[in-house]
């Protein structure tokens, strides 16, 4: 949901539209500070239905929902739903504990619920923090000269025994080492000097018609690595539409639809095998108390209040809250003042009739004059470039910035009530707690210092409606009896790159990006000679835009990719059957659609002909298989990497089918 929950959107357009024509004007055509302090007065009609909204989104503690998840994990286990079971067991058993111990609980039973902690960690396959969890036990047993009970050393030796089992299988073979080696090899490149995590045969141009943007220096050959750069900010992206928001806040159901937020790590995007919760909330989960630990001290500590109003108010609203919190109050300023110096010479020139920035630009030596580039012309994937994205604010209508201006002083608002304004400006106030509180409770504005924050998220706001980056991750679908892993793309997160958002966009890209984390890596997905520039296409959805219209006119028509589509369902179903010939037919009918729509090196190609591997795979076609492999490996490599979990996974059924008997291989 990167946009606010509908209501929101629908509260906000009745707003706009009572407004007065006058200030409608005034609105539309001020700057975005300004804009924000003539419209700061409209938040408060809107206030109570904001409250009322945010009531649906249930992201506090909830006592009575630990008996609930417990309870749904015993079915689902008694279901032999074992990955539900554990998901559900997470949410509410090592929670308890953590309660138990800061809560004061009796000290001569402490080394019990260590233990018990300990036990739960172990069955969740945290052994390093069951580990650490025993060695506190063990010395507390130790300290109080408790001796441990029969039950308690077995569970010691079984921790034991899973230790040497780990500490064994953690040692690379040297053959797989060696490989692994080689492939490392085939990725290194030269780092440019001007471009943070580029590679050297990038450089970073700027003319008036295509602004910044990235252009070959060398020809590119298709597979080579050319940027690596790890999100300033994301955020994850908690689920489809509306689903986190209850339909009435006197709901007592709690939900067990897994979404994204169960799934994922909320610091770096890591699958959960056994989540951390928060110690103040009931949404954020994270993959280790590492993560939990940098997430609080990072941003999370100011969020973790602010939790039901940011679902409420969309992703984009809560990249844009991370993204100031993480810059610090000190850089956003600085930044926001030389923007308004920036715009005033501007005018200036302009009213004199001088030469327009961006034509000034063109003629400067370098890249020193570039927004974002710092004074050595270098452009680092900081702040100071996120901040010189441009917003188009121009382009944007005016009831989508009055929308964006409302959420953004709500944040604001709420930062100002529950007194988290000066742990977010990183300063003491002069004012005692209750003295704050009392007075931002009945402060209708903003501070000068919120205002110059609400600005720069503002400003982020409407920069991710064109510069917002989606983390995607190959997620698998339902598919039978799993004899064939049918994967599709899916959204994880929204972040900012400031790197990779100077690639200008294209339906036709010449690069393929893929993630591993917060981390994204580009790589050249056909040759690409000095001097073109590279391109990006942002978003799949515009592109199978773009071939609904032209095919529009003959809408199912045999060479529509719907049809395509079909074919490859109706392998799906073969496959679940086990009648492995006629599911090859259907996906090379499915895969010859990709191809015509797609091109034969694409990275749809890729994944279809790695379905056509599983499936003559188990079909135990081998020189068919062995063929699939080949082209599956050659696409999936370019796109994705040889470290990808696909190319293992081809590599692995190449290794099974050449190791068969040669009489065998004969045969087939």
């Amino acid at each position: 949901m990167a946009l606010p929950a509908e209501e929101w959107r629908r509260s906000a357009a009745r707003c706009w539209a009572a407004l007065e024509p006058a200030l409608k004007e005034r609105l539309a055509a001020a700057p975005l500070g300004e804009a924000l302090r003539v419209g700061c007065g409209s938040f408060r009609p809107e206030e109570a239905a904001l409250r009322k909204l945010c009531g649906r989104a249930r992201t506090g503690k909830e006592p009575a929902a630990a008996r609930f998840y417990r309870e749904e994990g015993n079915r689902r286990f008694g279901r032999c739903c074992y990955r539900d079971a554990v998901r559900l067991y997470s949410q509410v058993c090592l929670e308890d504990i953590a309660r138990a111990e800061s809560h004061g609980y009796p000290d001569r039973l402490l080394p019990k619920v260590l233990l018990r902690k300990a036990e739960c960690l172990l069955r969740l396959g945290r052994l390093q923090d069951a580990t650490e969890t025993l060695t506190a036990a063990e010395n507390k047993m130790a300290t109080d000269g408790i001796m441990t009970s029969p039950i308690h050393h077995t569970l010691l030796k079984k921790l034991s025994q899973l230790k040497n089992k780990i500490r064994e299988e953690s040692c690379p073979k040297p053959a797989q080492e060696a490989h692994g080696d080689v492939q490392r090899e085939s990725e290194i490149w030269e780092e440019n000097g001007s471009i943070s995590g580029a590679s050297s045969s990038l450089s970073l141009n700027f003319n008036p018609e295509r602004g910044r943007h990235l252009v070959a220096s060398q020809d590119i050959l298709p597979g080579q690595n050319l940027l690596k750069e790890k999100a300033f900010v994301s955020v994850l992206c908690p689920g489809e539409g509306d689903s986190l928001l209850l339909q009435d806040s006197s709901e007592t159901v709690w939900d067990t639809q897994v979404t994204n937020a169960d799934l994922y790590c909320h610091h770096c995007l890591k699958q959960l095998l056994a989540s951390v919760p928060c110690c103040g909330c009931s949404y954020a989960k994270y993959c280790s108390q590492n993560c939990a630990d940098v997430a609080w001290e990072q941003y999370h500590r100011t969020e973790c209040p602010l939790g039901a109003l940011l679902l409420t108010l969309g992703v984009f609203c809560h990249v844009a809250l991370r993204t100031v919190l993480l810059a610090g109050f000190s850089e956003v300023s600085r930044l926001v003042e030389q923007l308004h110096d920036d715009d005033k010479r501007d005018l200036c020139n302009a009213e004199a009739g001088g030469e327009h920035p961006s034509e000034a630009l063109d003629t400067r030596a370098g890249t020193k004059g570039i927004p974002g580039c710092n004074d050595n012309g270098q452009y680092q994937s900081s702040y100071q470039a996120v901040f010189n994205l441009l917003p188009h604010v121009e382009k944007h209508s005016p009831e989508h910035k009055f929308l964006c201006m409302l959420s953004v002083v709500a944040v604001c608002k709420k930062l100002q009530e529950t007194g988290l304004e000066a742990a977010v400006l990183s300063r003491e106030s002069s004012a005692t707690g209750s003295e704050q509180k009392a007075c931002e409770k009945t402060s209708d504005e903003l501070s000068p210092e919120l205002m110059i924050m609400a600005e720069a998220m503002l400003r982020h706001v409407l920069q991710l409606q064109c510069n917002a980056q989606a983390i995607t991750v190959m997620q698998e679908l339902e598919s039978g009896d799993g004899a064939v892993v049918n994967k599709k793309p899916v959204r994880l997160a929204t972040a900012f790159f400031p790197v990779l958002s100077l690639l200008n966009h294209s339906c036709s890209p010449n690069i393929s990006v893929s993630f591993s984390g917060t981390a994204a890596t580009v790589r050249a997905s056909q040759p690409i000679p000095s001097g073109q520039e590279i391109f990006h296409c942002y978003d799949e959805a515009i592109r199978m835009l773009l071939k609904c219209q032209m095919d529009a006119r003959n809408f199912l028509s045999p060479e529509h990719l719907l049809m395509g589509e079909l074919e490859d369902h109706l392998a799906q179903v073969y496959a679940t059957l086990g009648k492995w010939q006629e599911a090859a037919r259907h996906l090379e009918r499915s895969i010859q659609f990709v191809e015509m729509h797609h091109g034969p090196s694409s990275v749809e190609m890729g994944h279809e002909l790695f379905k056509l591997a599983q499936i003559l795979f188990n079909g135990f076609a081998v020189s068919e298989a062995l063929s699939a492999i080949q082209r599956a490996e050659e696409i999936l490599s370019v796109h994705c990497g040889p470290q990808s979990t696909q190319i293992q996974e081809l590599q692995e059924m190449k290794t099974c089918l050449l190791e068969l008997p040669r009489s065998i291989l004969q045969r087939t």
